[in-house]
């Protein structure tokens, strides 16, 4: 009984010290991660207004704005979803629901989660050598949204035939039972039931998106650009580029600029998130 005792006590030690170390694991990030917040919104208080956000990049730190980065960011995103979304769900597709197990479907697996872990500069040099040089691209924006898209490609794979695969089989027997075919049964009961959570690995591929710069410094984004992007073929700047100019730059009054700038990349970030979730939500209760 002493004994039996004894090893509850024990086991009620250990449980509680092994909580506590995970509870000071997830503390201790979320605080430095505050205190890196609150030290850049300090920072981007000093600079951070509408004509920051409405004015073009200048020499003069009290002068500079991101609107061709903010712009540049908004058009390189779109593009990149527009590309990389219809086909990554498409390969997904083809892999769940048309190969199934099969030894190809697994192979490809394999090297999509392995391309999911290639730093991203390796996808710039890719980008650099394919879409700059040899398709004949040239430094636009077309190119680094096509190396964006090869950069988030195998999340989103990986995530949407995730989804699919949540979704029971006895719905798409039913689906066959009824007369339908298989893409019918794909695209009427199998897609809508797993839509929820491909949008949220198509949100997690986006963010990652926005704020990549080694891809974008590999294949030639702009440092300093005074004007707007005309068409997908004109040079292009980001928020991650002019954020990297400005903290390059020896005035301290530049790394004002670049707090602010992370301050509105943040907030781009939130924004186009709330609304990626919200739809998530919307359509989570139209098929529930």
């Amino acid at each position: 009984m002493r004994h039996a005792t004894r090893n509850r006590r024990r086991e009620r030690f250990w449980e509680s010290f092994f909580r506590k170390i995970c509870l000071a694991a997830v503390a201790l990030p979320l605080l430095i991660l505050a205190g890196l917040l609150l030290n850049v919104l300090l920072d981007a208080a000093q600079r951070i207004d509408w004509s920051f956000i409405s004015s073009y990049p200048s020499r003069k730190p009290a002068l500079a704005g991101i609107l061709p980065a903010l712009v540049g960011s908004f058009y390189l995103v779109s593009l990149t979803a527009a590309i990389a979304l219809p086909l990554g769900i498409g390969a997904a597709i083809y892999l769940q629901e048309y190969r199934g197990r099969s030894r190809i479907a697994s192979l490809i697996e394999v090297n999509i989660a392995n391309l999911a872990g290639v730093p991203s500069v390796i996808y710039g040099l890719l980008g650099l050598g394919l879409f700059v040089r040899t398709v004949g691209m040239g430094r636009s924006l077309i190119a680094g949204a096509c190396t964006l898209a090869l950069l988030v490609m195998p999340i989103v794979i990986m995530t949407a035939r995730e989804a699919l695969r949540t979704v029971p089989n006895t719905l798409r027997e039913a689906a066959f039972a009824l007369g339908a075919t298989r893409w019918q049964a794909i695209r009427r009961v199998v897609m809508p039931q797993a839509l929820p959570s491909i949008l949220t690995g198509a949100i997690l591929a986006i963010s990652r998106a926005i704020g990549e710069t080694a891809p974008l410094i590999v294949v030639g984004a702009l440092t300093f650009v005074t004007f707007l992007p005309d068409g997908i073929d004109a040079p292009f700047t980001a928020l991650p580029i002019q954020i990297f100019n400005w903290v390059s730059r020896p005035q301290k009054a530049f790394l004002y600029n670049a707090a602010a700038g992370i301050v509105v990349l943040l907030a781009t970030m939130l924004v186009l998130n709330a609304i990626a979730v919200y739809f998530r939500h919307r359509l989570q209760r139209r098929w529930s």
